[in-house]
């Protein structure tokens, strides 16, 4: 017996661009667009005609993209009470739009068609079905989304199923059951859609959830099980308030929890990347406990945790990682023990024995470093550097003998200039340079490349990616502890690196020293 299919509906660059931080270029829509395509995406919600130039902008432009199995959908209302639809000028920008699917909302809820809409119940009835059967007759796929239905099937059960009965009356190809204030639990969201899949036993059901309570992947699957075969929703949950459904936890869980297959099932070790694309699209950072793409979905940190996943990974592992082109990750902190290292060196390409002496004078200046404040959970670089240097005795390529920033400003109108003067030794050449920058970090870092450079030319690769100032025990004030993390790329890699001291400037050189000599010993390994 064949998997019954579920229709993946994409409203990313529609409803998605409504949550706040999140603004798509031109450009970048389309990119987007063509990414979903391939993922195997059914439907793309390209944005509302006419709402902006944006969204006019996309829908001129994608009609040129070679797109091989997603369908581009236009979204906007219903006609408005008391003109006729071929009258109407927002479902002519619908139809201007030139897209083979149309997608369309009307009320469902009789507060609003009174006092939103301000018209009859009768004629949001006559609003919705002349809508769908207009442009049934222009040839497109209608999605009918039914707004606010559960509120509605809530408040007048009789009258919200009336106003599906009027889009499936107009030849709608989908009846969508939109929970719009994002507030209804599993169990009465459940109820109410099985009570409409079986009142339209021949209409195709969709739902369309938000994440207000927090539960919009499980509403959205409850909905599957109740019947409806398409699922809207957002890559990475980005919508309004707190997002719609995210389809990133979706679409995995419809492929390996349910029984369920969708179009994007071929191609569902890409989803991790697919999900980075989008967060990389709109300047957002991801977020690393997301199910399944976040960089700690397999993360483990406790000793007795990865002990354990190193022995079997579904101890602690609820699919393969690779699934969904994730990876297991072992987490180093003061909860670590021998089988933590171990992974993580394995993890390095690092052989080590678990019971060698060093191992055991190791773990003891991890957990002291740490103490002191120390993180190297997101500092996979600087805790390369410690173990190699602690348990092979590799030492840096260049000695750092002094450093020393200062910072002048004329007065607080003027802008402040900062020079840093670097003393090291590399190759047993002493090497004394000074730099400018726009600030102490920028001016000691300008001097490390200028006086590493002609030995190492590649550093000029590097870029800082993220700088991440934290103060430890902020109640002693200005003689707190701080911690610094930089994350480092080279275009192709991207590494973290850490330092701590009570100065910021002593903890930012620490960091920055680490993610010099990480990009130096990446370098003489894939040269030997």
């Amino acid at each position: 017996m064949s998997k019954q299919n579920v229709l993946i509906y994409d409203t990313t660059l529609r409803d998605g661009s409504q949550a706040e931080g999140v603004s798509f270029t031109v450009a970048s829509k389309l990119r987007v667009a063509e990414k979903l395509d391939q993922f195997g995406v059914d439907y793309i919600e390209g944005g509302w005609p006419g709402s902006n130039p944006r969204d006019m902008a996309f829908f001129e432009q994608v009609g040129s993209l070679d797109l091989q199995h997603a369908r581009i959908a236009a979204f906007g209302s219903t006609r408005r009470a008391k003109t006729e639809v071929d009258q109407d000028a927002q479902v002519k920008l619908l139809l201007d739009a030139n897209t083979p699917v149309v997608t369309i909302f009307g009320k469902s809820w009789l507060l609003h068609v009174t006092d939103v809409l301000r018209t009859t119940p009768e004629e949001n009835l006559l609003m919705i079905e002349d809508t769908v059967r207009y442009l049934k007759e222009q040839g497109k796929e209608v999605i009918y989304d039914a707004e606010h239905f559960f509120d509605g099937f809530h408040d007048n059960k009789d009258y919200a199923l009336s106003t599906l009965a009027a889009a499936d009356r107009g030849g709608a190809d989908f009846l969508t059951l939109c929970e719009t204030n994002g507030g209804k639990l599993v169990t009465p969201f459940e109820e109410s859609t099985r009570v409409v899949v079986e009142r339209f036993p021949k209409s195709k059901i969709g739902v369309h959830c938000h994440n207000d309570a927090g539960v919009g992947v499980a509403v959205s699957l409850a909905g599957v099980e109740a019947g409806a075969v398409m699922v809207q929703g957002t890559m990475n949950g980005y919508g309004e308030r707190n997002g719609n459904a995210n389809l990133t936890t979706i679409i995995p869980n419809l492929e390996l929890k349910m029984d369920r297959s969708t179009n994007c099932s071929k191609n569902l070790s890409k989803l991790r990347d697919l999900s980075l694309f989008i967060d990389d699209s709109t300047n957002l950072r991801p977020d690393i406990r997301a199910p399944y793409v976040g960089a700690a979905s397999f993360a483990h940190k406790g000793g007795v945790h990865a002990d354990a996943a190193s022995k079997s990974t579904r101890s602690y592992e609820h699919i393969d990682p690779a699934t969904v082109g994730n990876r297991t990750r072992v987490l180093v902190s003061d909860m670590s023990g021998r089988s933590s290292i171990m992974l993580k060196a394995k993890e390095m390409g690092m052989d080590v024995d678990g019971r060698s002496p060093e191992m055991k004078s190791f773990l003891e200046e991890l957990k002291s470093l740490e103490f002191k404040g120390y993180e190297f959970e997101s500092a996979d670089a600087s805790f390369d550097l410690l173990l190699r240097r602690f348990l092979r005795g590799e030492n840096p390529v260049f000695e750092v003998l002094r450093f020393h920033v200062g910072v002048e400003g004329l007065s607080k109108e003027d802008a402040t200039t900062s020079e840093a003067t670097v003393k090291l030794r590399v190759k047993e050449e002493t090497r004394h340079v000074v730099a400018e920058g726009n600030g102490p970090v920028s001016a000691l870092d300008q001097a490390l490349r200028k006086a590493l450079e002609k030995d190492f030319p590649y550093i000029s690769q590097i870029s800082l990616v993220d700088f991440k100032v934290r103060i430890l025990e902020s109640n002693q004030g200005t003689n707190a502890i701080t911690r610094v993390h930089i994350e480092s790329t080279d275009g192709h890699l991207t590494w973290g690196t850490v330092g701590v001291s009570d100065n910021v400037i002593t903890a930012s050189w620490e960091a920055l020293v680490d993610s010099v000599n990480y990009k130096i010993l990446l370098e003489t390994e894939s040269q030997s």
